[in-house]
């Protein structure tokens, strides 16, 4: 990425979208501003627009050190960041005190500008487990509403169960494509040799499920009461914890993901790809049937909604 939505590591057409901006500007964006504020209040940092030299130097810095590439290969350099900010485009960055511990970067789309795209969005190890990178995302989402910008997408990987939840959960983004190998081979420490799969997600910044996440209430799925409801178990773990795949022959299907797939690229890249595949199969097939994301447990199941059982 990208943009995995990570608090550890740390985007529309819609033909409404101008009148609801503009109907609800004023306290939408105060309401943003403050829960902007409150969330970099509560992780102990001071988020901000970056446009020096020295300081998007820094973030390049960052990137590379999140995403360890190779120091002749960087995420993003400082020149490009310079460019983009001089274009009028988003670079911000969360301090404690001096220190630079989480950066974010995004640019304008299509149409007319309307769009932002939140390109990428990382979290120094030191900076894990404060909220730094919903700090970071309430910002951003602040920022682009002062702009007159309704939707922030960005991709993720979906084998990721930490930023899945980050992004569907904490955030309430939605998935809206399945993109394979996306960015096609990437030479970092964290996405290994295997397919870039990923899924490209919006988040509407005056929808009321994004409201309510913002202000620290996000919404919450049971599997087991589902699971007890009927839902179809489409794909989960056997027993090795290896994928297998079952029916999806009801209106709420779930599909897991594995615990930590990081780290099973380094242990059982065989497993690991196995993994890739039946998410792609699964989850990519419901979503091309038009089937909708609809949360993300935290146990690791995608909850998907199907516009009509078969």
């Amino acid at each position: 990425m990208r943009d995995n939505g990570d608090p550890g590591r740390l985007s529309g057409k819609d033909g409404g979208v101008t009148e609801v901006v503009t109907n609800t500007a004023p306290p939408l964006r105060d309401e943003a501003a403050a829960a902007a504020a409150g969330a970099a209040r509560a992780s102990g940092v001071h988020v901000r627009t970056l446009t020096e030299v020295a300081e998007l130097a820094a973030v390049s810095r960052l990137f590379e050190s999140i995403w360890q590439r190779a120091p002749r290969n960087p995420l993003v350099t400082g020149e490009l960041l310079r460019a983009m900010v001089s274009a009028g485009n988003y670079v911000a960055g969360a301090f404690d005190g001096p220190e630079l511990l989480g950066a974010c970067f995004g640019f304008f789309g299509e149409p007319a500008k309307g769009g932002l795209h939140s390109h990428i969005a990382g979290v120094a190890t030191p900076g894990h487990g404060r909220g730094i990178g919903f700090a970071l995302k309430l910002h951003q989402r602040a920022w682009a509403l002062e702009q007159g910008v309704a939707t922030i997408s960005w991709t993720f990987d979906p084998l990721v169960r930490r930023n899945a939840h980050f992004n569907l959960t904490k955030l309430a983004a939605r998935p809206e494509r399945y993109l394979p190998d996306f960015y096609g081979p990437m030479t970092d420490g964290l996405n290994g040799a295997g397919d870039t799969d990923r899924l490209m997600v919006a988040w509407d910044l005056a929808s009321p499920p994004v409201r309510t996440a913002a202000a620290g209430r996000p919404g919450r799925v049971d599997v087991a009461a589902l699971r007890a409801r009927g839902a179809a178990v489409a794909l989960a773990a056997d027993p090795g914890g290896a994928p297998v795949t079952g029916p999806a022959d009801a209106p709420v299907v779930l599909v897991a993901v594995p615990p930590d797939v990081e780290a099973l690229r380094r242990t059982d890249p065989g497993q690991s790809r196995a993994w890739r595949v039946a998410v792609r199969e699964v989850l990519g097939g419901l979503l091309a049937e038009g089937a909708s994301v609809t949360g993300f447990d935290r146990a690791g199941w995608y909850v998907i909604a199907r516009e009509s059982s078969s």
